[in-house]
């Protein structure tokens, strides 16, 4: 899949643009960047934050700072609200802020830390992804720095539900009545390997779109179009400018409710569904489906 230069508005932002609002005297909103480099089962993205960063951003945890305990609901359930609100005040996050998060990787803690700021009432032009995450910039001969950032206390108050949230029942009566996609590997869908969880397999009803589709080896988003191509091969909107908002109920989910978030961007991104009508999330997802023997599981490549 061919890759693209971001768009300076959400939900993504290329390294070019948004060096430019750093460098700004006077920007018209208060702009803060999040680090969220993670790595399943280590090490820390701390450590990565500490030898070399974004000029003036802020390290969150994704396990500790951007999600509940784990348990029942899941590796990365929701975090508490006046936990959250805690974290984002002590990033310097103001309740006018535009924020842009950025990983190392696949973007997928960067999606979810996006989704997060949603759900906790952020506009959709105040939470933004950066395109490439860290080694885009990185690749375009911007500065980093090893200085610790220390920003201003923030007000932002968290304002749960600005995103729809998926439990296991309205999960599993989505893949029947709706759209349900699995942004799980192939291979983890299917039930042939489960590196995690106690059981393998999916949720009956459900869809694979591995979320690693979405973005090219360099870690940049693929063309919105080729994006909504693979939406449609699920019967999902008709591409860039056709929002589909009137089409069936969507919803994704993964493993720990991370990776899927992905889905929820790229359906955003790509035009298939607007802002006013954003892609459901399973924030459980398998982790917590499986944590209940009575429910069902699937196996194989089909729903």
């Amino acid at each position: 899949m061919t890759t693209r230069k971001a768009p300076p508005l959400g939900p993504l932002i290329g390294a070019a643009d948004l060096a430019a609002e750093i460098d700004r005297s006077n920007p018209p909103e208060p702009l803060v960047v999040l680090d969220v480099r993670y790595r399943l089962g280590g090490p820390p993205g701390r450590v990565d934050h500490e030898t070399a960063h974004v000029p003036g951003a802020v390290f969150v945890d994704l396990d500790t700072e951007l999600a509940g305990t784990p348990g029942a609901g899941g590796r990365h359930p929701l975090p508490e609200s006046e936990a959250l609100q805690a974290v984002l005040r002590g990033a310097g996050v103001q309740g006018t802020s535009r924020v842009v998060v950025y990983d190392d990787s696949n973007g997928s803690a960067a999606a979810r830390a996006w989704w997060l700021l949603r759900w906790a009432g952020l506009a959709p032009d105040q939470a933004l992804v950066l395109d490439g995450g860290f080694d885009g910039w990185v690749a375009a001969g911007l500065p980093t720095t090893a200085e610790p950032s220390s920003p201003p206390a923030g007000d932002v108050v968290v304002r749960p539900g600005g995103m729809p949230v998926l439990d296991a029942e309205s999960a599993a009566g989505l893949a029947r009545s709706g759209v349900l996609l699995d942004a799980r590997a192939a291979a983890r869908y299917r039930g042939e390997t489960e590196p995690i969880d106690p059981v393998a397999g999916h949720v009956p009803g459900a869809r694979n779109l591995p979320f690693t589709d979405l973005t090219g080896p360099d870690g940049h988003w693929a063309e919105p179009k080729a994006v909504a191509g693979l939406f449609a091969e699920h019967g999902l909107g008709q591409g860039p400018g056709s929002p589909d908002d009137t089409g069936p109920e969507v919803g994704a989910y993964c493993g720990s409710g991370v990776t899927a978030a992905t889905l929820v961007l790229a359906a955003e991104y790509s035009g298939i569904r607007p802002p006013t009508a954003p892609m459901a999330l399973y924030v459980g997802s398998w982790s917590n489906w499986v944590a209940d023997p009575a429910r069902p599981v699937s196996t194989g490549p089909t729903p």
